[in-house]
């Protein structure tokens, strides 16, 4: 076959290839296939010195017709191709203005804080302050002044986390020297006893720390709201008024509440509080394991050793302290079985609050 009809067979195949590419990427392919540096038709471009003399001009010619042809037909596919496929695309992307749209979902506080801020309005509302204080505590602030002994469980080191200093000794000497993560908010009221006037009549909110693994009803980290009342002529009775009408907001005016002896070494008789089980409504039931009351926290009269290492006089003042776990505030109200749920952040939970 003579090179003129190699080149026309060429020409014609390479037109079917160029009129069949349905993309640009295929197109692409059948333009380096023919005019790349390894292309056909390039081969027949770098092959001219090798033909005779007298057909050079004829197959010049036509290896010239063919490649012009070749490039009109790729510029004209390639343009054909672009169109559609940028219709393609604005179609794709096409908005339909009849559909609703789609409107952004607003977020909320957390269960946890909003827990903590009604709380806190609450006791806002009976005239106390808010009062925040360190995390990292000292052994003093923390037990000594609570009237919990150098050898008083909650401060053993498997109990308690400490914090030991930057040069590695782990040693530990009981005294006010020890610093720790606090086990309870406590200690800021031992420091409103020390720096503010009296009365005093304030709850400190904030984050405990206590080596517990956790479970369904414990965490090694927690929200914790205690309170405190230091003034002339305080009793037992105006405790059990205030935390009855704390309980009554939080969990419904018609929620009982009762006080069982109990024992904390900060003050003096000492209770638990429970309110009335929301289920059965103090008939029984699994969330209140069949007694009719959920146990929500610990609370009693300051002991005057308290007053006394603050620098005030119990035989003038006398006050009330309470202390309770923001979570389990929350589980207890909204009847959640897993304290851990709170921390998850599965939004499908979360969302229900």
């Amino acid at each position: 076959m003579a090179l003129t009809d190699e080149l026309a067979a060429l020409r014609a195949r390479t037109l079917e290839s160029i009129e069949a590419a349905d993309t640009s990427a295929a197109l692409e392919q059948v333009r380096v296939a023919v005019l790349g540096k390894s292309g056909t038709l390039t081969g027949y471009l770098r092959s001219m010195g090798q033909v005779p003399k007298e057909e050079r001009a004829v197959v010049g010619k036509t290896v010239n017709e063919v490649r012009a042809a070749v490039e009109a037909a790729l510029s004209a596919r390639k343009a054909a191709l672009a169109a559609a496929e940028l219709s393609a695309a604005i179609d794709a992307a096409a908005v339909d203005v009849t559909l609703p749209g789609r409107a952004q979902q607003m977020g909320t506080r957390h269960l946890i804080n909003r827990i903590a801020d009604e709380v806190s309005d609450i006791f806002l509302g009976l005239g106390y302050c808010v009062v925040e204080g360190p995390e990292v505590e000292t052994d003093y602030y923390n037990f000594t002044a609570l009237n919990a002994p150098a050898d008083h469980p909650s401060r053993s080191m498997q109990d308690t986390f400490y914090v030991h200093d930057l040069s590695g000794d782990t040693s530990r000497v009981r005294g006010e020297s020890d610093v720790l993560l606090r086990t309870q908010t406590s200690g800021v009221q031992v420091h409103c006893m020390e720096d503010q006037p009296l009365p005093i009549y304030m709850i400190a909110p904030g984050k405990v720390y206590r080596r517990d693994v956790a479970d369904p009803s414990h965490l090694p980290q927690f929200h914790q709201i205690e309170g405190l009342v230091i003034d002339k002529g305080i009793t037992f009775g105006d405790l059990k008024g205030t935390l009855d009408y704390l309980c009554k907001q939080v969990f419904g005016p018609e929620r009982k509440t009762r006080f069982r002896a109990h024992y904390f070494p900060f003050t003096e008789p000492s209770a638990e509080v429970d309110v009335s089980c929301g289920i059965c409504h103090g008939e029984g039931c699994r969330m209140c394991k069949g007694t009719g009351w959920l146990e929500i926290l610990g609370c009693g009269m300051v002991d005057p050793n308290v007053l006394e290492m603050s620098g005030i006089d119990p035989e003038v003042y006398s006050g009330f302290a309470f202390g309770m776990g923001v979570e389990r505030i929350a589980c207890l109200k909204y009847n959640v079985p897993d304290l851990r749920m709170l921390l998850e952040g599965d939004m499908r939970f979360l969302r229900q609050f």
